[in-house]
């Protein structure tokens, strides 16, 4: 445990050794943030609450979106690149360390400019959330669920490649759930629904969350816990099935 603590301050340490460009990586993310939620806030006002979706509502999907984003790609950056260190041979240093690989992987980088995801999240919830002690817990509870589960969905999509040995499922996994968390999921419907529900899991990472701040709700909340420990688990399931791979030298050869 030490070890991993160690790891995280030295990546900490290293976000915060040029603070100039940590806050103007920041300062570039919650700009484009800030842009999207103008989107949102205008759209509903010229066209009204479609299928039960309003502004008040888009704006709590999109501060549980941000924030958990920024939880994930932001303080756990590796989740994203686990295909890639794959497949170009990164993890050969990882594997003399005595620390628990995937665990080290995830701490020892911090990606500067999601953290503007994150501060812009938090900054969303306060001035557009109607904060109250409970709601705020929630808040914290449900946001660090939803970054959970992206880690784990990340990791679970790039460990695809120890087995397939290309990276581009790992980006395509990134893509597909922050892009369609970030829409309202009722305007999905068939196929695609089942696809967020499932395959790739949206609608736990931004619509249940949010939700359960809005109106808590013990069987919504049953069921992003059940998710999100799936994937965790999933996901530390078939890393630890790469990894064996990519020891037992069957792995493949680039060209």
């Amino acid at each position: 445990m030490s070890a991993l603590v160690a790891t995280w301050r030295g990546a900490v340490s290293e976000a915060l050794a040029n603070r100039v460009a940590l806050g103007s990586q920041m300062a570039v993310m919650i700009a484009n943030d800030v842009v999207w939620v103008a989107f949102w806030v205008l759209f509903f006002r010229e066209v009204g609450a479609v299928r039960g979706y309003d502004d008040d509502r888009v704006l709590m999907l999109l501060a549980v979106i941000t924030s958990a984003a920024g939880l994930s790609l932001g303080l756990l950056a590796n989740a994203r690149r686990i295909g890639s260190m794959a497949v170009d041979g990164e993890l050969d240093a990882v594997l003399a360390l005595p620390v628990t690989p995937l665990a080290y992987l995830l701490l020892r980088r911090i990606e500067p400019i999601h953290l503007g995801d994150l501060a812009f999240g938090i900054g969303l919830f306060a001035v557009a959330g109607d904060p109250t002690p409970l709601r705020a817990l929630v808040f914290v509870s449900v946001v660090t669920c939803s970054a959970v589960l992206i880690t784990g969905f990340l990791v679970l999509t790039g460990s695809i490649a120890f087995f397939a040995g290309r990276a581009e499922g790992g980006e395509l996994g990134f893509q597909a759930i922050i892009l369609l968390g970030s829409y309202p999921s009722d305007i999905f419907a068939g196929v695609a629904k089942i696809l967020l529900l499932s395959v790739v899991p949206a609608v736990f990472v931004s619509a249940v969350p949010a939700r359960l701040v809005a109106r808590p709700d013990l069987s919504d909340a049953a069921a992003l816990v059940a998710v999100t420990l799936l994937f965790a688990v999933g996901a530390s399931v078939a890393f630890a099935r790469g990894l064996r791979r990519y020891t037992s030298g069957s792995m493949w050869t680039r060209a």
